[in-house]
């Protein structure tokens, strides 16, 4: 009996150890593929050292074309108080010591995305063209990047998103796909708000 026993834990130790091989194996390549794709725009965001795209454990890129001025994009993104209202991804959105509801530089914010309560902190603010913050809890961590360029009809809106922690893997193996969709509906979203805005 002991025996049996010995050789069932052996065999689905080695079972799970080939799952994980595999799983991990195809999670890399999945983020491989993805910061392939982000180029050439994803090299002009200002990534911090700790989340180059490359060494990230989990990335997603999205990019849409707006027809509304690099200012007009700007004003409907950093609203953070009205994501709730057009945005899936985000809730129970609070910002520290802020009154007008807008996210400035330094601006330090908590909220629930992807199911998990997170602190944010401003790292980047170049109005009207760069933004970024950091989110950081101790099973995962990410820098949420964003773009916008002028462009001849109004500008490109760009995202990106760099992540490290061990919540990155269970997000490749579970929902490799969740956060890219609701990225996608996030700049959707933020296009049509921008190209209706009343003049």
């Amino acid at each position: 009996m002991k025996n049996r026993n010995k050789s069932i834990t052996k065999a689905t130790t080695k079972i799970c150890l080939l799952c994980f091989i595999t799983l991990s194996a195809t999670g890399c390549y999945s983020v491989k593929k993805s910061v392939d794709r982000s180029y050439p725009n994803s090299k002009e965001i200002q990534w911090p050292e700790d989340y180059q795209p490359e060494e990230s454990k989990f990335f997603v890129h999205n990019e849409i074309d707006i027809n509304a001025s690099a200012e007009i994009v700007w004003s409907v993104l950093i609203q953070a108080d009205e994501w709730e209202d057009y945005y899936e991804g985000a809730s129970n959105l609070k910002l520290i010591d802020n009154t007008d509801g807008r996210l400035a530089e330094s601006t330090v914010f908590t909220w629930k995305t992807m199911g998990l309560d997170f602190t944010s902190t401003i790292k980047e603010f170049e109005a009207p063209y760069r933004l970024g913050w950091e989110s950081n809890k101790k099973s995962i961590r990410g820098y949420h990047a964003w773009l916008i360029i002028p462009t001849e009809n109004g500008c490109q809106l760009i995202t990106s998103e760099a992540q490290h922690g061990f919540m990155t893997f269970l997000q490749k193996v579970f929902v490799p796909n969740k956060l890219e969709r609701l990225h996608n509906e996030w700049l959707t979203q933020i296009k049509y708000k921008s190209e209706n805005v009343e003049k």
